[in-house]
């Protein structure tokens, strides 16, 4: 396009603290290892607010850009349909990046919960799977951090943290309170023993939530703006992205997909074009979660709840 609308486009002298750390990916040397338009996830509990709707896509951005510097499986304990596999397909630049995301969906609190509980568990069968196959290896590459393991996990992924306490009816105010707080703490302790950054959300900013922030390591922020989505963090600031013509413009939903490709190119992960549809994984039936997704039943609810996402999940 020869012209750029004013409602994407800045003019060049406004304010653009914090571009240096937002180049494009073609300007620099190393790009997979210096800062870029996500931020980075550092080990302990980050907390990220996001303005203006649940974020799906900013999440899921920052899961797989973790996934992309870093060996290792991705465990996701989903409420509220954040772990939608239509728009992971869409913006992953691989196919295979999805094999690394195990979900276990909760609907109900106690759900929530015992995913929660469980996790170690579905640990400790991934690393005794992946250890007996070694083709289930992690390829490093370019960027990767050399120290992590393909067999334990990089990240574990916690959004509307609140939710089914929230919402459950079975509950009272305290038990509910009562119940979040044990979750956030085991959170808390994963993230201590294994190392990882647990990245989490929450459905609102209010009392009941305060905890959530009081057990945050870090703290994002997400700013839904006319021109995109604005990061702000302890050590990253997205404010605007150069382009050849030497205008500026805040990022958007495609060219994060287009951050991510370039990324795993980087790191030595060959891009694949997304199907346009998820194939019915095999199993022993299928069933439709509250959201009106088909998912595979599996012989065991309880722990077969950890499964890629392309399996579904409980």
């Amino acid at each position: 396009m020869g012209e750029h609308s004013t409602s994407n486009r800045l003019a060049v002298d406004q304010p653009t603290r914090g571009a240096d750390r937002n180049r494009s990916l073609a300007d620099q040397a190393d790009p997979a290892t210096d800062e870029m338009l996500l931020p980075s996830l550092s080990d302990g509990i980050t907390l990220l607010d996001v303005e203006g709707g649940r974020g799906v896509p900013i999440l899921q951005s920052l899961v797989l850009d973790h996934l992309l510097l870093h060996d290792g499986p991705a465990f996701w304990v989903d409420a509220n349909g954040h772990a939608t596999t239509t728009t992971l397909a869409q913006i992953a630049p691989s196919q295979r990046l999805l094999n690394r995301i195990h979900v276990a969906r909760g609907f109900t609190a106690y759900q929530h919960y015992g995913a929660v509980c469980d996790l170690p568990t579905a640990v400790n069968q991934y690393i005794q799977a992946s250890t007996a196959d070694t083709g289930a290896v992690g390829r490093g590459g370019p960027g990767r951090d050399e120290d992590a393991s393909p067999h334990t996990p990089a990240l574990i992924v916690a959004p509307a943290v609140d939710a089914q306490y929230r919402a459950d009816d079975t509950l009272g105010e305290t038990h509910a309170k009562t119940l979040q707080a044990r979750t956030l703490a085991r959170l808390a302790t994963y993230a201590d023993g294994y190392d990882i950054p647990v990245l989490v959300t929450r459905n609102e900013r209010n009392e009941f939530t305060e905890p959530v922030a009081t057990v945050a390591d870090h703290h994002l922020e997400c700013e839904q703006t006319r021109m995109g989505p604005r990061i702000v963090g302890e050590d990253f600031e997205t404010l605007v992205y150069p382009v050849d013509d030497g205008a500026y413009y805040q990022t958007t939903f495609a060219y994060w997909r287009q951050l991510l490709a370039a990324r795993a190119t980087q790191v030595g992960v060959e891009p694949t074009t997304p199907s346009p549809s998820t194939p019915t994984p095999e199993g022993v039936g299928t069933g439709v979660t509250a959201d009106g997704e088909t998912v595979a039943a599996t012989a065991d609810p309880l722990l077969d709840a950890w499964t890629a996402t392309r399996s579904g999940g409980r």
